[in-house]
């Protein structure tokens, strides 16, 4: 599934071509992705306004204006979801394909979604796989049961130590599984949760209640800067994961310890290697020496 610097790296493509444009056509190619669409979807969208686009946690977020209303589109990529923009002053598209610059490029019986404004630019969405969904929120941003329980944006000053103390102090499970839950912190997975651990040096098998204020005042900065170079490099490519202009990620390259299993630990004074469990289902990826 994307995490946070993937579906942010989304977002910042798209926001400049679609934000404060107003949508004139919706065509739905088949009733359903992971959910049905909302009763209405395509009509309620159709004449809306995108005011801000936005992102909470995983998910991307739209507040749009119509008829003097304020609501909100919903969309998650799933796994292999994807956005594409075609604007008035782009070269036509190759036959067949709605992407360019891609390692697999998507072919348009996958394109399920398709999004016109009024100047021209017209805004798909191809999922091959179909675990992505779209909804409508009324009202609050966060009135709808993907949002309303999650936890601080970890790039928001309202994500900090004491928060997360007050969350691990009588957690029995390890750390790791508490960054993952989303009501403690949104947005983190897998990935990032491994390297901004092996970053703080705390494991991953240490339970959060024992992991103590010292180690994790290292790891709140950690998961900052771990996620502020993945945004910067965006995201991590593996598998399907592309940005809305088609080209994939770099900071899979960068990875310190997320599937560097039998590798040396790149730390200079250390000469252990990289070691793999199995954590809730979920590989955990870490050096037994930096990490305690």
């Amino acid at each position: 599934m994307p995490e946070l610097p993937e579906v942010e790296t989304v977002r910042r493509g798209l926001s400049p071509h679609i934000e404060g444009r107003k949508i004139t056509s919706v065509h739905l190619a088949r009733p359903d992705l992971r959910f049905p669409f909302p009763a209405g979807f395509a009509e309620r969208l159709t004449g809306a306004t995108i005011t801000h686009f936005g992102r909470r946690a995983k998910y991307l977020l739209a507040e749009m204006a119509k008829s003097g209303e304020t609501f909100y589109w919903l969309s998650h990529l799933g796994m292999t979801g994807r956005y594409m923009l075609e604007t008035p002053n782009q070269d036509k598209l190759e036959p067949g394909l709605y992407a360019h610059e891609v390692a697999q490029p998507v072919a348009l019986k996958h394109v399920h979604v398709r999004l016109g404004f009024e100047d021209g630019t017209i805004l798909s969405y191809a999922d091959p796989r179909r675990f992505g969904f779209m909804d409508l929120v009324e009202g609050a941003p966060d009135n709808t049961p993907f949002l309303s329980d999650l936890g601080p944006e970890p790039l928001s000053n309202e994500f900090h130590l004491e928060g997360l103390l007050a969350a691990c102090a009588t957690r029995k499970s390890p750390i790791k599984n508490v960054l993952l839950d989303q009501r403690v912190v949104s947005g983190l997975g897998n990935i990032y949760v491994c390297e901004a651990l092996f970053m703080a040096g705390i494991s991953p098998r240490r339970l959060a209640a024992n992991v103590g204020a010292k180690r994790l005042a290292r790891l709140v900065p950690a998961i900052r800067d771990v996620l502020a170079r993945a945004i910067a490099a965006g995201g991590s490519s593996l598998r399907d994961f592309a940005d809305s202009d088609g080209k994939l990620g770099y900071f899979q390259h960068n990875f310190l310890v997320y599937d560097q299993q039998g590798k040396p630990c790149s730390t200079k004074t250390c000469h252990a290697s990289i070691q793999r469990i199995v954590q809730s289902g979920r590989s955990s990826f870490y050096c037994p020496k930096c990490q305690r």
